[in-house]
C-alpha cells in the first residue's frame, strides 16, 4: 500500500553443501514439467537448489545510496528475483543507472540467465522515486478533459523514464475505485476515479502504452482498497472492508478484466480482510481471493506479487518467513520484501525453501510459479 512506501547468515556454507549434493543426486529439486521449461528457457542447469529456486520468487531491498555485498552476493548465488528501489535509493538518473549496471554484472555471474526484476513505484503525482514523468497524478489524469489520452500518455512516460536507467517493471497502476474524498486513496490522489468505468479505461490505458514502453504494469491492490477510510492504511494494522460480494464485485473489482485484457503483466495483492471473500485471511494470504478470484473468476494468467511482506496488516501471521509461506501457499509467485534490509529477503528464501523441502509447499505449485516468474523475466531486459 506504501504512499511514500535478526541478521542471519547468508547461506553460503548451505549452498555449498547444496551444490555438492546436487552432484551426487540428492537433496536438490528436479526441475521437471513446469520448472524444466522454465530452466531450459533460462539456460540454468538440469536442476537449482531448493534455496535458488526460492531465490527465484524472491524481491529484495537495501538501504541507502550503495548496494550492500550480501545482495550483491545474493544475486550471484541465483538466489534472487530482483530488486525494489525506494527514493533513499536514487540520487540522480545516472547514479540509479549505475547501480542497475552493477545488479546486472552480479545476475551475469549467476547460475540463472534470466534478466532481474527491477521494479519502483511510480506512479505519478505524489508517488514517485524517479524525477520526472509521470507528472500528473492518477486522480488528476481521472479529472481531466481526455482521461484515457491522458492516462495513456503516462503510461508512456513513466515507461520511457524507467526504462531509461534500466528498471523494467513499475508497481503501477493504483486500479483502486476511491469510495469517498479524502478517504486513504483519494487523500495521496492514487485513484484515477470514484467512477469503476474510468478508472478500468485509464488504467488499461497506463498499462497498454507502459508495457509497450517495455516495462511491464502491475495493477494493485486487488481486489480493491478504494473504500479504505483514510486511517485504514495496512502498512500500519490490519484493515477489514467489509463490502458485500455483489457491491465488491460491481465496483471494486471492475478495473481489473479490463487490465487483463490489456495484458497486464503482474497483480498486487491487498492487504485488507474481505470477509465477502475470506473472513480470516487479508486477500495476499487467502487462495479464495487469489486462486478462486483473480485466477479462476477473472482468468489471470500473469505474475502474482506481494505488498510488503513487513506490512503492519500482517503482525497476527508471524514472521517475515512464516508470512511469506503463508502467502506462496495462497498463490502469491512474488514475495516484496521491502524493509531496506537484505537480511529480510535472506530470511524468506531460508523459509520458502525449507517449506519447500519440508513438504509444506506443494512442489507442483512451486514449479508453476516459478515458471510464471521465469517468463516474466524473461520478456523483459
Amino acid at each position: 500500500m506504501r504512499p511514500g512506501g535478526s541478521n542471519m547468515r547468508d547461506g553460503t556454507d548451505m549452498d555449498r553443501r547444496s551444490a555438492v549434493r546436487t552432484m551426487l543426486g540428492v537433496g536438490a529439486l528436479p526441475l521437471v514439467g513446469a520448472c524444466a521449461k522454465a530452466a531450459g528457457a533460462t539456460g540454468a542447469r538440469s536442476s537449482l537448489t531448493r534455496r535458488q529456486l526460492a531465490g527465484q520468487r524472491v524481491i529484495f531491498s537495501y538501504p541507502g545510496l550503495t548496494v550492500p555485498p550480501a545482495l550483491l552476493q545474493q544475486i550471484s548465488a541465483g538466489q534472487a528475483a530482483g530488486v525494489i528501489f525506494f527514493g533513499e535509493n536514487v540520487s540522480s538518473e545516472a547514479q540509479i543507472a549505475a547501480v542497475i549496471r552493477q545488479l546486472r554484472q552480479a545476475r551475469r555471474r549467476s547460475p540463472v540467465a534470466s534478466p532481474l526484476l527491477l521494479m519502483t513505484d511510480q506512479e505519478g503525482g505524489l508517488v514517485r522515486r524517479l524525477p520526472g514523468a509521470p507528472a500528473l497524478s492518477e486522480k488528476q489524469v481521472g479529472a481531466s478533459a481526455d482521461p484515457v489520452a491522458a492516462a495513456r500518455s503516462a503510461g508512456t512516460g513513466a515507461g520511457r523514464n524507467l526504462a531509461g536507467v534500466g528498471m523494467n517493471v513499475n508497481l503501477a497502476p493504483v486500479l483502486d475505485v476511491y469510495h469517498a474524498p479524502g478517504d486513504f486513496t483519494d487523500q495521496y490522489q492514487r485513484s484515477y476515479s470514484g467512477s469503476a468505468a474510468t478508472a478500468a479505461a485509464c488504467g488499461a490505458a497506463f498499462i497498454a502504452a507502459q508495457q509497450h514502453a517495455g516495462v511491464a504494469a502491475t495493477a494493485k491492490h486487488f481486489p480493491g482498497l478504494g473504500r479504505a477510510a483514510a486511517a485504514q492504511n495496512t502498512d500500519t494494522g490490519p484493515v477489514t472492508l467489509r463490502v458485500s460480494l455483489a457491491a465488491l464485485r460491481a465496483r471494486d473489482e471492475v478495473p481489473y478484466p479490463a487490465a487483463i485484457a490489456a495484458g497486464v503483466k503482474l497483480v498486487m495483492a491487498s492487504w485488507a480482510v474481505y470477509p465477502a471473500l475470506d473472513a480470516r485471511h487479508p486477500a495476499g494470504l487467502s487462495r479464495t481471493v487469489i486462486q478462486g478470484e483473480l485466477r479462476g473468476r477473472l482468468g489471470f494468467r500473469g505474475v502474482t506479487v506481494t505488498d510488503a511482506i513487513e506490512a503492519g496488516a500482517l503482525a497476527p501471521f508471524g514472521g517475515y518467513g512464516q508470512r511469506a509461506v503463508l502467502a506462496a501457499r495462497a498463490g502469491m509467485d512474488l514475495l516484496l520484501c521491502s524493509a531496506r534490509d537484505v537480511s529480510q529477503g535472506q530470511a524468506v528464501v531460508t523459509a520458502l525453501a525449507g517449506a519447500l523441502d519440508g513438504g509444506k509447499l506443494d512442489a507442483a505449485g512451486f514449479s508453476a510459479a516459478v515458471q510464471r516468474v521465469t517468463a516474466l523475466r524473461n520478456g523483459l531486459r
